[in-house]
Formats: structure tokens, C-alpha cells, sequence
């Protein structure tokens, strides 16, 4: 991740706020703290029935006094003076909502997702950390909750559980990775849960137009490389840009209640915002079915 100062970080905000946008997603993980702090400040005027905060809990941040430099090791360009500390326990997932809700500046959250538990131990994830949300949320400190991580198998198992009411999919319902195809989705069907589209672009290689970018955070191989090419030759014939059917895609499936985008600017916010506006026509559709990508 690119540094990032406070004011451009309320621009970004602010863009999307200005396009519509009333939907924000955060987490502890995200700058150590900094993007639920920077959130909170920007949200703190504005009424709370205007809006919706979905943030995640798995990961605790303690204090750091021999953190030295920037968190690079976890790509953000922040002082590490704090560090993550994994807690899937019930006591640990209500001292993760009570630390966002206070960085956050807020009396409840909205939507309380269990982030990457695969990265620790799904196991406890599953038997643990989602029934302790599940309690918050029947006690009313969240609305919702739901499990965020860009493993298929970790998605697969907590939509089993049928605990969840959201379930974010990052990277895996895209252009590119229908991961989620056809047994997640299935289970999401069957038990009501609604789907958040994160990682649209996977890490990048779909929001350019000339095949470069990242895939899901390194390099993309030679064999990504020529779908999207594929991809761009067939969004090409029907005048669509890339990233603006990367965009639109996942909407396409009824159970897929938002795309979840980051930016770098303002300008990229409202660029995205643009795009989403963009009809794209049915025959593009149809022949990305051919391809073989997942389409209702």
C-alpha cells in the first residue's frame, strides 16, 4: 500500500460520499488501526441512520514498544508501534468490536465480519468466533455478521454453518476467480446469506486496461495475463472498458448485495462511481457465458 496523508484520505471519503456512497468497510488489520480511526473522524458530523460500517474482528492490536519503522511487513506505511495478535475466542472477538467501536467513535457497528480466519485456524473460527458474533449481534453491539476472507475453502465453510448474514468474497467472485461457483453460493442461497463482492479488480490486473497490475497481491502469471486479454478483446467488441465490467460482474448474481472497491484518491472514487453507472449491454454477458464465466 502507497503512503497515505490525512487529508487525501479524506478526499477519498468525501468523493465517495458526494457519489452516494453510505456504505464503508474497514478493519483493526488496515494500518494498524489508522483506516477505523480516519473513518470514525470523517463519519463523527454526520447523522448514524445515514449511514453503514462493516468492519472485522479476528486480529487484536496491542500495544508494540520495541516496534521500530513502518508496518512494511504488512505492506502500510504506518508506525509499528502496535501489533496484531490473533484472538478467534468469544472474549477475544467482543474486545476486538469494543477496541473498533472506540477507534471508530461508535455505539454500534453494523456489520462484524470474521477476517481471513484460515490465516490462523478456521477450525475455531467455525466453532468459536462465529457463534461469539453471532451473541454480539443478539445482544445488539452489531446488526450483522459474516465471515470476510479471499479463501475459497474458509468462504465454503462458514456459509455452512448458516450463522451468517453477509459473507465478503475477496477476490474469489471476480472476471477472473468464480471460486465461490457453484457450492458457496448454493449455501448462501439456502440459508439467506447475502454476498459482498471485495477485490473486484484482484489486486489490480482488472482495472488497467493495458494487462499490467497485480493479481491477487503479486505478479500476475503469464496465463492471468492472457485472460485478461481475452477478457479485454471481448469487453472491447461491445465498447465496454475492463474495469468497468470487473465492476459490474458480480452484480449480475441476485445474491450479491454490493461491490466492496478500494481507492487511492478521489478522483479514482468518483472514476469507479462513473463506471457503476455505465450501462453494459446483455450481449457482453452473453458472451462471457461462453467463456465459461458464472452468469444467472
Amino acid at each position: 500500500m502507497a503512503p497515505m496523508d490525512d487529508a487525501t484520505a479524506h478526499s477519498l471519503l468525501q468523493a465517495a460520499w458526494d457519489g452516494g456512497v453510505r456504505a464503508f468497510d474497514t478493519a483493526p488489520h488496515y494500518g494498524l488501526g489508522l483506516s477505523e480511526r480516519r473513518l470514525g473522524a470523517f463519519l463523527a458530523d454526520r447523522p448514524r441512520e445515514a449511514f453503514t460500517v462493516s468492519t472485522k474482528v479476528g486480529r487484536l492490536l496491542v500495544p508494540d514498544p520495541e516496534g521500530e519503522g513502518l508496518d512494511l511487513a504488512n505492506d502500510f506505511h504506518v508506525p509499528a508501534d502496535h501489533r496484531r495478535v490473533w484472538d478467534l475466542s468469544a472474549d477475544g472477538i467482543r474486545r476486538s468490536v469494543e477496541d473498533s467501536l472506540e477507534r471508530l467513535g461508535l455505539d454500534r457497528i453494523d456489520v462484524a465480519l470474521l477476517h481471513d480466519p484460515e490465516r490462523h485456524d478456521l477450525e475455531q473460527g467455525v466453532r468459536e468466533a462465529l457463534p461469539a458474533l453471532v451473541a454480539l449481534r443478539e445482544e445488539g453491539l452489531v446488526s450483522a455478521v459474516g465471515v470476510g476472507s479471499m479463501d475459497a475453502e474458509a468462504l465454503l465453510a462458514c456459509a455452512r454453518t448458516g450463522a451468517l448474514d453477509l459473507m465478503m468474497a475477496a477476490g474469489r467472485f471476480s472476471l477472473l476467480d468464480q471460486s465461490v461457483v457453484p457450492e458457496t453460493l448454493a449455501e448462501c442461497r439456502r440459508h439467506g446469506t447475502q454476498v459482498l463482492a471485495a477485490s473486484v479488480f484482484n489486486s489490480g490486473v482488472l482495472a488497467r486496461e493495458d494487462g499490467d497490475g497485480l493479481f491477487d497481491y503479486a505478479p500476475a502469471p503469464a496465463a492471468v495475463r492472457e485472460r485478461v486479454a481475452t477478457l479485454r478483446e471481448v469487453c472491447r467488441r461491445h465498447g465496454v472498458p475492463l474495469p468497468t465490467a470487473a465492476l459490474h460482474y458480480p452484480l449480475t448474481e441476485p445474491l450479491v448485495a454490493a461491490v466492496v472497491v478500494a481507492g487511492a484518491t478521489g478522483a479514482q472514487v468518483s472514476e469507479n462511481l462513473d463506471r457503476l453507472d455505465t450501462p453494459v449491454p446483455q450481449a457482453l454477458w452473453d458472451d462471457l457465458r461462453a467463456l465459461g464465466l458464472h452468469l444467472p
